[in-house]
């Protein structure tokens, strides 16, 4: 017979319980029911200006995400800048990078006590590079050079598509608090709204945006022409040069709690056994703004760039036109595939040719492969273009006629403006063979799927007076989830 559990150890996991049911209580719902705030709070970084970040729900497809809320005490002033904040916001929304933390949602909040900006952005669970450094570091292990090359590819790749947006977006605040790390290797930067933001507010809106420059132990990231010129892309790719410094060293000491000195930073770059890496960083750390490389440019640094395989090639190929072809193509097609068949031959002289068979490849590391490219964990630098595909036109001015109405608040409907990327139409019999099941499956730009039926009797779909009916829903049925669902298409 087992003994009872002592009394203060069932009070303890009680407490426990208890907490954890009061992170998971609902504190707020957005306007359109989506979104749940939760108790919890988060720590996304280094995030200037917020005041708060909680977790949050996304109901409609299940997964955890980060409610950002900016307070503005000024309630006139606020209202005087309504459309501008909206503008801003709405530009904001439509900078996708698999690299780049997404911002999924905003609305505005208004009241008589004061104001709030409230956006949804991506949850990344793993933390910031930071603290990914500080665990490295304290379990004695050194920087895996493999490892350090894919992280640098990929926040260039993000630098350089904020970069070549029109007009560039300067990022302002990049550091290893604003850069985040998945689980499965997958870099996202973060804060990209904050220099954005801060600087279309006017000044009497600007007390919520907090200084950057505040943190004294991030000093050590911004340029020493920070604050006394324009801003240009050369901050960021200090910022960079900073960031892959530290990501090579694990850690650059710092003077206690004050800022990170010179001669700290001078060490950590003569500690570097690696020439490239070093002349790499260096390049990226110059005084002078105007000898900083671009971020497009380094991504073909000597350190950082390697012939792309066919493997890659193909993938980014697959990946592009995925529209094309079903979801699980690679299962479906392994499924009739005669494994024994020959897959690749090298011919050889005077000996047997070198075969490769289908059942010498790993469907499952394939498979895991292509969703590693999806995510952006293997970017492909482009050759000849010098800007990415699809840009968005972030911060450009709209045109003067166009007259933007206002949204009430709380917003009424969430419209749907997510372009469709695949559509699948199937048509199956039901079990009791009473009913026809139409099911269209809709691939959204965000890799967001919406699945939409309706039901047609068979008698219906055959002859008889009543087909006539049917079909005609059935046309109106498409034709109206294609005009609801067209979005930036049209």
């Amino acid at each position: 017979m087992a003994a009872p559990e002592p009394a203060p150890r069932r009070a303890r996991e009680r407490e426990r319980e208890d907490e954890s049911e009061d992170e998971s209580d609902i504190l707020e719902e957005s306007p359109c029911g989506r979104w749940q705030k939760r108790r919890e709070q988060v720590n996304q970084g280094n995030m200037p200006g917020l005041q708060s970040t909680f977790l949050a729900m996304d109901t409609e497809e299940g997964v955890e995400v980060v409610w950002n809320e900016l307070h503005f005490g000024d309630r006139k002033a606020f209202a005087a800048h309504e459309e501008k904040i909206q503008t801003v916001f709405e530009q904001l929304v439509l900078v996708d990078h698999p690299n780049i933390v997404k911002l999924h949602k905003y609305w505005l909040d208004a009241s008589e006590a004061g104001a709030r900006v409230i956006f949804i952005t991506e949850y990344v669970s793993s933390g910031s590079l930071k603290q990914f450094l500080k665990k490295t570091k304290k379990n004695h292990k050194a920087m895996n050079a493999r490892a350090w090359k894919r992280w640098c590819t990929q926040i260039l790749s993000a630098l350089s598509f904020l970069h070549a947006c029109s007009p560039p977006i300067i990022h302002g605040n990049l550091t290893s608090d604003t850069i985040f790390i998945q689980h499965n290797g997958l870099i996202k930067i973060g804060s990209v709204w904050h220099r954005i933001f801060s600087n279309a507010l006017p000044d009497d809106l600007r007390s919520p945006i907090r200084a950057e420059r505040e943190e004294l132990r991030n000093l050590h990231f911004f340029p020493p022409e920070y604050g006394e010129v324009a801003d240009g892309t050369a901050v960021d790719i200090f910022s960079f040069g900073m960031c892959a410094l530290e990501m090579a060293v694990l850690e650059i000491q710092a003077n206690g709690d004050t800022r990170v000195t010179e001669e700290a930073i001078a060490r950590a770059r003569h500690s570097l056994s690696d020439p490239n890496m070093r002349e790499f960083i260096l390049c990226c750390l110059a005084r002078d703004p105007a000898r900083r490389p671009s971020a497009h440019s380094l991504l073909f640094h000597r350190v950082l760039f390697e012939v792309h395989s066919l493997k890659l090639l193909a993938a980014h190929c697959f990946i592009q036109h995925q529209y094309l072809m079903p979801e699980n193509v690679v299962e479906e097609k392994t499924k009739a595939m005669d494994l024994h068949a020959v897959l690749a031959e090298l011919p050889r002289p005077r000996r047997p040719p070198l075969q490769w068979r289908y059942s010498e490849v790993s469907f499952m590391e394939l498979d895991k492969f292509l969703e590693d490219v999806r995510n952006g964990i293997y970017p492909l630098m482009n050759f000849a273009a010098t800007r990415p595909l699809g840009l968005p036109r972030v911060l450009a001015p709209p045109p003067e006629e166009v007259q933007k109405a206002k949204t009430p608040t709380p917003e009424p409907f969430d419209s749907e403006t997510r372009k469709v990327i695949q559509m699948q139409c199937n048509l199956d019999r039901s079990e009791d063979k009473a009913r026809w099941h139409l099911t269209l499956l809709l691939v959204m730009e965000d890799r967001l799927h919406r699945q939409l039926t309706y039901d047609l009797l068979p008698s219906r779909l055959g002859r008889g007076p009543g087909r006539r009916g049917d079909r005609m829903k059935l046309a109106t049925f498409l034709e109206s989830t294609f005009l609801k669902y067209r979005g930036a298409q049209a």
